[in-house]
């Protein structure tokens, strides 16, 4: 959500092009101040006592020691608060936290303790964990209307009867963006002396921490004095949440900043990001939420829906039934929530009296075949308690085999034969490995593997960073063609051994050098005189050729 009623953006790029440099030598400035060896340097004392989701060795747990990783969106209640129904709606495809907006009456209509509280039961309710913001300290320091982080601590103090008991299940973001672009170093000092305020009162939950810079840090001042605010927390139960936007737009801006985090064992989050372009830029949202999954960090998207700016919006007017593209992106795509979100344990799921299994998921159908891929889609089974994934096998005349594993009702299978042909079912399974009886079969015929009559296609490849032993790349394919193409397979050789580790915008196979590519559901389809864009990571040794040879459907493309 953008300017008024939303996390702003507005004195984000007093010169965008000075904050893109500046983002992209975040991997530089500040690495000595936020290295391994800091990370040595705990509380003594913390970690001793977990109560509830706590913090432990950089990693978020819920109290029986299980990893939790966020997997949500944002939802801007105060704002909308006859808006009942999100919270169900947002579990429903598949998020396993909110973050809720709330305002402390600085600059909007106070959220009272009995409105929170019952905020808090309908978060529990829908199997939720619950991450209460303070919005009215956006841009403090440079937004004359904006409250201060002490304030926003009294707020807290002031619902404490109503928040405590329930660390297991409410996380306390203090404030959101809680300094603006104006003397961000001013940003440590009040953030410490509000965790330590809400430590004071007898608050024992895991408290969040925005960054300054309206959130994005592209000053590296939260980066730099982490550790000192995260050992003002004698608790050590502190996360903290940076919002990439616009000044995130290269994968080396992001994956340097997330990465620094966890190479000094500090718990972070991308607490809010954006994907859609806007005036200031165009956020690399693949590539934070590839990292965020390589690096098992939460992520919560911005946001549900309401936004002045609709761009931003993952459901149009509060409706599940209309995912704009951003929303699509977002709960379908590769390293979506769908596929990456596991609901916490503290809901029940996965306990040792869980023995009921699931019931039989629907029959599958497939779509977009190509040589050597499939799309299936099924519908959903039902559990007692929750379906957690479900399992896709080839089924031979007296054997069945893996083929893919998906926590969605949909998988693309690769590796396949060109004209070759399979049949295929679907088990679903629940968190302690409860098993589904098995569905119908589908059978699929895969194309032949000759080109594909009137598909002309361009292919751009290129390294955008690199470390020892690995590195990441983006390959741009164009369709040059004069017609559409829906469902497409793109095949190229490595030359120095490289191999893939991880890939998004679509599935990828290598067997010794050869690599094939299918698309992900939002990538399939490749309008005449249109791109799409793949992401990857992958590791090397010392010489990193590129490919230079590509076909698509058996086409050969011109590389560019």
């Amino acid at each position: 959500m953008r300017p008024e009623t939303s996390t702003a953006r507005p004195g984000q790029s007093p010169l965008n092009a000075l904050v893109k440099g500046l983002a992209a030598l975040l991997g530089v400035i500040l690495l000595s101040a936020l290295g391994p060896a800091a990370a040595q340097a705990r509380p003594a004392g913390a970690e001793t006592a977990a109560t509830g989701l706590h913090v432990s060795n950089g990693r978020l747990l819920e109290a029986n020691g299980k990893d939790f990783v966020m997997r949500g969106v944002n939802h801007a209640h105060t704002w909308y608060p006859g808006e009942k129904q999100s919270l169900a709606d947002i579990k429903a495809f598949g998020a396993n936290t909110v973050r809720v907006v709330l305002s402390d009456g600085q600059r909007w209509t106070r959220n009272g303790p009995d409105e929170v509280a019952g905020i808090v039961h309908d978060c529990k309710n829908n199997r939720l964990i619950c991450v209460l913001e303070v919005h009215d300290t956006t841009g403090y320091g440079e937004d004359a209307a904006a409250g201060s982080l002490d304030h926003a601590a009294d707020y807290w103090i002031s619902l404490k009867d109503v928040l405590t008991g329930e660390e297991d299940y409410v996380i306390i973001n203090i404030g959101n963006e809680p300094w603006g672009n104006t003397d961000p170093a001013g940003w440590t000092a009040p953030t410490t002396a509000a965790i330590q305020k809400l430590r004071g009162a007898g608050f024992a939950h895991t408290i969040m921490v925005d960054a300054p810079n309206w959130g994005q840090d592209w000053q590296g001042v939260m980066r730099a004095n982490a550790q000192a605010v995260y050992e003002a927390d004698m608790t050590g139960n502190l996360i903290f949440s940076i919002h990439m936007y616009s000044v995130y737009s290269t994968p080396q801006a992001i994956t340097d900043y997330l990465q620094a985090f966890v190479n000094a064992g500090l718990p972070l989050l991308i607490g809010e990001f954006g994907g859609p372009a806007d005036q200031w830029g165009d956020p690399d949202e693949d590539t934070m939420m590839a990292t965020a999954e390589a690096l098992d960090l939460g992520y919560l998207a911005w946001s549900w829906s309401g936004n002045t700016d609709p761009v931003l919006d993952l459901a149009i007017d509060f409706d599940p039934n209309r995912l704009s593209s951003w929303g699509e992106r977002i709960f379908h795509g590769t390293n979506g929530i769908a596929q990456t979100s596991r609901e916490a344990t503290v809901f029940g799921g996965g306990g040792p009296g869980d023995t009921e299994a699931p019931t039989a998921p629907g029959a599958p159908t497939a779509s977009t075949v190509t040589a050597a891929s499939a799309v299936l889609t099924w519908p959903a089974a039902w559990d007692n308690i929750a379906v957690t994934g479900y399992d896709v096998v080839r089924v031979g005349d007296s054997s069945e085999t893996v083929a893919v594993s998906s926590a969605t009702t949909s998988a693309i299978v690769t590796g396949l034969t060109a004209d070759t042909a399979y049949t295929f079912a679907v088990y679903a399974r629940d968190a302690v490995g409860n098993r589904s009886a098995r569905s119908a079969t589908v059978d699929v015929i895969t194309d032949k593997s000759g080109p594909t009559p009137g598909v002309g296609c361009s292919v751009g490849y290129r390294v955008v960073g690199e470390w020892p032993g690995g590195f990441q790349g983006e390959i741009t394919i164009r369709n040059t063609g004069a017609t559409t193409i829906n469902g497409w397979n793109l095949a190229f050789a490595f030359v120095n051994g490289q191999t893939l580790s991880n890939v998004w915008g679509g599935t990828a196979t290598q067997s010794g050098s050869k690599v094939s590519v299918a698309p992900a559901g939002y990538t399939a389809v490749i309008s005449a005189n249109s791109s799409i864009v793949l992401g990857f990571t992958g590791t090397k040794s010392t010489t990193n050729t590129a490919p230079t040879a590509f076909t698509l459907g058996g086409n050969t493309c011109t590389t560019v």
